[in-house]
């Protein structure tokens, strides 16, 4: 797989390149927003791994500007650990936000979970499964166990937009202007309400989810796989 990693920081290039050449990626490096926007047009990454406290073209214009033509996946690594930060990389299109320091090791688990989310399959696709959990988008079905979930409209379309995007995090924004509409983006407490409905009527327990994940103060993410 190819890597591009854009970021100012020397040491943190080497060690990245280091790391994930040791686990087989072919990987490139960029010092500067402009470089790495020039890169990514002339060599299409997989993957991009992008830094947002950068001199001149900071991280969220790159951000921006690749998710006007690449969906490959985005993970941001930065310092920077702020909520509104995180909520504003997310909505441009960034897959996975991590903050430094980091582990090689979560960091490689974060590419392998949106490398998963890369592949799944398309809207069109006709079903969708996670342990016991069963989508028909074809014909708007949901069986959990084998038997029938009856879903609202609005759940539907709130699972639906959920487990098209598995173990990625979509912002209360994201979800809201998707379901509801733009006019919606800020009603976070009808999100919470429908989101809880939807796990009394989908969890085992709903206490403690195992599909859909709150990601505290940002969004929701949709667990493919049990932790």
């Amino acid at each position: 797989m190819k890597v591009l990693v854009i970021d100012d920081e020397p040491q943190i290039r080497r060690a990245l390149r280091a790391g994930l050449e040791r686990s087989g990626h072919t990987v490139s490096l960029a010092a500067s927003g402009e470089e790495g926007l020039d890169m990514a047009a002339i060599q299409t990454p997989d993957l991009v791994i992008l830094d947002l406290a950068m001199p001149g073209t900071d991280g969220f214009e790159v951000c921006r500007q690749l998710r006007e033509w690449t969906r490959a996946p985005i993970i941001v690594l930065t310092v920077r650990e702020g909520e509104a930060d995180k909520i504003c990389a997310l909505d441009l299109g960034a897959d996975d936000y991590l903050t430094k320091p980091f582990s090689l090791g979560e960091l490689l688990a974060r590419i392998r979970a949106v490398l998963r989310r890369a592949g799944a399959e398309e809207p069109d696709a006709p079903s969708f499964a996670a342990g016991d959990l069963q989508i028909d988008f074809a014909h708007r079905r949901v069986t959990l166990a084998g038997q029938a979930v009856r879903l609202t409209p609005t759940e539907y379309e709130l699972l639906r937009q959920l487990a098209l995007n598995p173990d990625r995090v979509l912002t209360h924004r994201q979800l809201l202007t998707r379901v509801w509409g733009a006019e919606y983006a800020e009603d976070t407490h009808t999100l919470r309400v429908h989101l809880a409905n939807l796990r009394n009527k989908i969890e085992p327990d709903p206490a403690r989810p195992r599909y859909l994940h709150t990601e505290p103060r940002v969004g929701y993410r949709f667990r493919a796989e049990p932790d």
